[in-house]
């Protein structure tokens, strides 16, 4: 009976570390806690070694022996699999490649609101010479205040916003600047008006006036709390929605997911719907941009930069010196290249 009962027991636990490792093979990527634990691919590295260890330990008792080695031997396999698409997904770099004529840098960062002051988010966009900056949970009058402390600091932005209500809850609102070097952009009438957008806290979607750039799209997805999953992957699907084929678009923001909770959105090879993560091309997908108080490396990679084949990866950051500047995210910046 027991050794039956240690069988079952290994089964599962090879099952779980399964799951947990492959969620979207397992079609458990979008589920409730799973999507929560996933977030954390280090953390459950870390976990999983624990258990290997205790495995391992527990062997020295010689009637669990057998089982004992047997979970050590599924947590270990577990642990390489895990450490090998971390590692993949690259584990970070240090700098950005010298910026060239063409190229175009997107800064994305959620500044949790009036927690991170207009002044510092315009001097980390100015120290990067970013064209395109995405600010979720970001009111227009502090965007303006961000567009002006860059003007005066010899860099020029327009900015654009989308908004749901006017309750004065910084989350509801999505502010994009956008370098004039890039032309005249306009907020589409069907994002303002929430027709077609996230579900609970907005995207904005800016389109070129004169028919030239990319469309740019500030992301801002829903959290993926038990009572909002719906929401949530409603919102995933949208944003992969955005990259549609053969379009020319570049999508920034905070979308509350990695990697791992899009394995079945992407399209043609894509990581969400056409477009590509450039962070993870770049060195940089397995950095945590969330939260500030975890190591960058046991985070959750959630804030991402996404392009249509229209543009080529060269370069990408995570800024880990920003932690104690009051938002609970840090800022991702990468360098695009036209394709061709």
């Amino acid at each position: 009976m027991l050794r039956l009962l240690g069988i079952i027991l290994a089964v599962l636990t090879a099952a779980v570390a399964a799951a947990l490792t492959w969620p979207s093979f397992f079609r458990v990527d979008q589920l409730f806690p799973v999507a929560q634990i996933i977030a954390f691919r280090a953390i459950l590295l870390v976990a999983l070694g624990a258990l290997a260890l205790f495995g391992l330990l527990l062997a020295l008792i010689r009637p669990l022996r057998l089982f004992a080695l047997s979970i050590a031997v599924i947590a270990i396999v577990a642990v390489a699999a895990n450490g090998l698409i971390i590692a993949g997904r690259g584990m970070g770099t240090e700098s950005l490649p010298p910026k060239t004529d063409s190229a175009v840098r997107v800064m994305t960062w959620n500044t949790a609101g009036s927690a991170t002051s207009p002044e510092s988010v315009a001097q980390i966009a100015v120290a990067m010479d970013a064209d395109i900056v995405t600010l979720p949970e970001t009111t227009i009058e502090t965007g303006e205040a961000v567009a002006l402390a860059m003007r005066d600091l010899g860099h020029r932005m327009w900015a654009y916003h989308d908004e749901f209500g006017e309750n004065g809850w910084d989350a509801r609102s999505t502010t994009l600047l956008i370098s004039p070097d890039l032309g005249d952009y306009a907020v589409i009438e069907s994002s303002v008006q929430g027709t077609t957008n996230t579900s609970t806290v907005p995207s904005a979607v800016a389109m070129p006036v004169d028919g030239d750039g990319p469309t740019v799209v500030a992301a801002h997805a829903v959290a993926p709390r038990q009572q909002y999953m719906a929401h949530w992957r409603d919102d995933l699907s949208w944003l992969a929605d955005q990259c549609g084929q053969d379009e020319n678009v570049i999508l920034a923001g905070d979308f509350n997911a990695t990697l791992d909770h899009m394995g079945r959105l992407g399209v043609d090879g894509g990581t969400l719907g056409h477009c590509h993560d450039i962070a993870s091309e770049t060195g940089n997908g397995s950095v945590g941009t969330w939260p500030t108080n975890l190591p960058a490396l046991l985070g959750a990679p959630i804030d991402h930069v996404m392009a249509s084949e229209n543009w080529v990866a060269t370069g990408s950051i995570v800024l880990r010196s920003l932690d104690g500047s009051g938002s609970d995210h840090r800022p991702l910046i990468v360098q695009l290249e036209p394709a061709g």
